[in-house]
């Protein structure tokens, strides 16, 4: 099996003021204009909230033709209609043919948030809107010496999680003692990038080193493998904490305005109609026990 190197690092900016204003600043993880090459990533986006008791971050707004996914990090949120997130919960909603969710989020103290921007292969660009929430404590857990894995999405060893993806995506948060290594097998059609929240690791023979803040991209496998290739991960001296992501290129390109994504201006154009006449259904009228999706 061949080793994953990184191909290329992204040392993130200093975070910045965000769109709910004060008590919010954001760092910009992954660049929407880079899809081609990140692909089936579209942004990502770290956020940081520490807002006054109470105070709500945001309010309703729609969503058409990707999927987000939300993982909280550290700290609490409460949803009227998609519930309460609590530190290591993931909420993975697909809004697809355009829902309008958020409508009532209330920070309950200080928290960090991940949220990803996937997109939709082309035959489910316009999906049934649906909302999965992964409980921390319900997503498998790897352990290896010195290394913890908690499994979102995919696969990491013989763990295997249940999430509902319409892409193949591989989601885990690793934490690594103190010189620990983690070997992760993906497939080598998968593009994918390890993000550093805390300490340090070197990935790959090469041992590129990546600090807290910085986006390692894997390079793509050499060729005439066995179509499954592993990335290394060695924590440095003070231990690390990484999310890794992975995903299943769709060669699809895209267009985006505002909240919606689609593969030309027409459909970006029908789904503002659909928003502006109020034809978009709302999270808390979607059937909330169907799952909707095929891919594990």
């Amino acid at each position: 099996m061949s080793e994953r190197e990184i191909g290329r690092v992204v040392t993130t900016a200093r975070p910045s003021p965000g769109f709910i204003g004060e008590g919010h600043t954001a760092v910009a993880v992954i660049d929407p204009d880079e899809f081609e090459r990140n692909d089936p990533f579209i942004v990502l986006m770290d956020d940081r909230i520490d807002l006054a008791p109470g105070r709500q971050a945001g309010g309703a707004h729609p969503h058409g033709g990707f999927e987000t996914v939300t993982f909280v990090v550290e700290g609490e949120l409460r949803d009227r209609d998609e519930g309460t997130l609590e530190t290591g919960d993931v909420l993975w909603m697909t809004a697809g043919s355009g829902v309008i969710h958020n409508e009532n989020v209330v920070p309950l103290g200080k928290s960090r948030i991940l949220q990803l921007w996937l997109t939709l292969p082309h035959d489910a660009r316009w999906a049934a809107p649906r909302f999965e929430k992964i409980a921390r404590d319900t997503a498998p857990l790897r352990g290896e010496d010195g290394a913890e894995a908690r499994v979102y999405s995919g696969s990491s060893g013989s763990v295997r999680a249940k999430a509902h993806n319409y892409v193949p995506v591989t989601l885990v948060d690793l934490r690594l003692q103190p010189g620990a290594c983690f070997d992760q097998e993906l497939p080598d059609s998968h593009n994918g990038l390890v993000y550093v929240l805390d300490g340090s690791v070197s990935v790959g023979a090469q041992r590129t080193r990546l600090a807290v803040g910085q986006v390692g991209w894997l390079a793509d496998p050499p060729s005439n493998t066995s179509h499954q290739s592993s990335v290394r991960i060695i924590a440095g001296t003070e231990g690390a904490r990484v999310v890794l992501y992975a995903g299943e290129r769709q060669g699809v390109p895209i267009v985006m305005h505002g909240p919606f994504v689609a593969e030309n201006r027409a459909d970006l154009m029908r789904l503002s109609r659909l928003y502006l006449e109020g034809k978009m259904p709302r999270i808390s009228e979607l059937d909330l026990t169907h799952a909707g999706a095929t891919n594990g």
